[in-house]
């Protein structure tokens, strides 16, 4: 990157991380262990709340997953409306759809049931309530919301995004397959639920695929140059848990210690990265995403080594350090091998076959558009070397 380019990116990344000091931020309050969903009515009930909108997905609604947390509500007399026609990289569309399910059935309470898509759509529906003279398009980028959320509860189904902790929401525009992120304080649910009974059902490749998210979460965060002491200490305890339970659930979904495990790591990890940001793996796997559909765990999975590589002697340390965390030896190359080593025992692919050479250019420049200068990486990389970065995912790690 040009000289006066990266001097412009590194001055916002400083300004940011000092003013952030100064950010009222906040967690949501928890309900963790195992069949604590089936105290969340109850919680809902105290605050108030009498009619939920449930932004879930179609397939948790077919699997029976929600029975008994709408068995819960019946009981206490909360109505609710079930809002599940949302793709797995939620869309504009997506998102007003579910306002206007919000307020066609008078809602006055948000609930997210899944993994990131429904989370990053209920995120968004909750801020278009708060700024309704504001489309999704309007709200992207840093602090464009700034209004409370309606009373918003939280309940992932899969060990990954760490959504439930989080300032985020990805959201798609389904014309240009452009994906960028709404990011603002408001957007942290109030309540999150972590229970590892949830995330039991879900298949080894996608158990295997949002863990490899969890890692990326915490590795960004703590090799970014916007990390501090509390972040670090997250992202190392991310890094440990991981490494320790991830394949176990990979091999025997239905052990929950090693499930309630992944949790908590997904949580620490999301925590870490909310306050830390995460880095250009992330911009790469939202345009992967939003250009070919692929979930973004894989595409997290596939781009964290090869990025890692890229980045050079500039995460030697942090990465020995995590490498130390995990009990991988006490080296940069060594932790990077051990990601690859990790992939190819879950079965997940070393490269992408779906990216199109003349494609690249587009992504590169959605990338850049990303990660530049929101992201303070360890390395700055224009859109030329982030061009040959993805070029490089098309080819089959060793």
């Amino acid at each position: 990157m040009k000289t006066r380019q990266a001097l412009y990116c590194r001055t916002f990344q400083t300004m940011l991380k000092a003013g952030s000091h100064l950010m009222p931020w906040r967690q949501p309050i928890l309900l963790d262990g195992e069949n604590a969903v089936r105290r969340l009515p109850a919680l809902i009930a105290g605050q108030g709340c009498q009619n939920l909108l449930i932004v879930t997905g179609p397939h948790i609604c077919s699997s029976g997953l929600l029975d008994p947390l709408l068995s819960g509500l019946d009981q206490g007399k909360i109505r609710y409306t079930v809002f599940s026609n949302l793709q797995a990289n939620p869309t504009i569309e997506n998102v007003e759809n579910a306002v206007a399910s919000y307020h066609k059935n008078h809602c006055d309470s948000l609930l997210a049931v899944g993994g990131g898509s429904p989370m990053d759509c209920a995120k968004a529906c909750g801020a278009r309530i708060a700024r309704p003279a504001k489309t999704v398009s309007q709200l992207k980028g840093l602090f464009k919301v700034m209004h409370r959320l309606p009373p918003f509860f939280a309940v992932p189904t899969t060990a990954g995004t760490g959504s439930e902790t989080t300032v985020a929401a990805v959201i798609m525009d389904g014309r240009t397959h452009h994906k960028y992120a709404i990011n603002d304080i408001s957007l942290v649910p109030g309540w999150a639920v972590l229970d590892p009974v949830l995330t039991v059902g879900l298949p080894p490749f996608i158990t295997a695929t949002t863990g490899m998210d969890v890692l990326t979460h915490a590795v960004e965060a703590y090799i970014g140059r916007s990390n501090t002491a509390k972040t670090k200490k997250w992202a190392i305890e991310a890094t440990r848990l991981v490494f320790e339970n991830l394949e176990e659930c990979h091999r025997n979904g239905a052990n929950l210690v090693a499930r309630d495990n992944m949790l908590k790591a997904s949580y620490l990890a999301g925590a870490a990265f909310t306050r830390a940001y995460v880095g250009y793996v992330h911009a790469i796997a939202h345009t992967i995403g939003g250009f070919y559909g692929v979930p973004h765990g894989l595409a997290n999975a596939v781009i964290l080594p090869k990025m890692l590589e890229r980045y050079g002697e500039s995460v030697h340390r942090s990465l020995a350090e995590l490498a130390e965390a995990a009990g991988v030896s006490s080296s940069a190359p060594a932790f990077i091998d051990a990601i690859k080593q990790m992939n190819r025992r879950m079965e997940i692919p070393g490269a992408f076959t779906q990216i199109k050479k003349e494609d690249i250019p587009q992504m590169a420049a959605y990338t850049d558009k990303e990660g530049n200068p929101l992201y303070p990486v360890p390395l700055l990389l224009d859109k030329e070397e982030l061009a040959e970065v993805i070029a490089g995912l098309m080819e089959r790690t060793r």
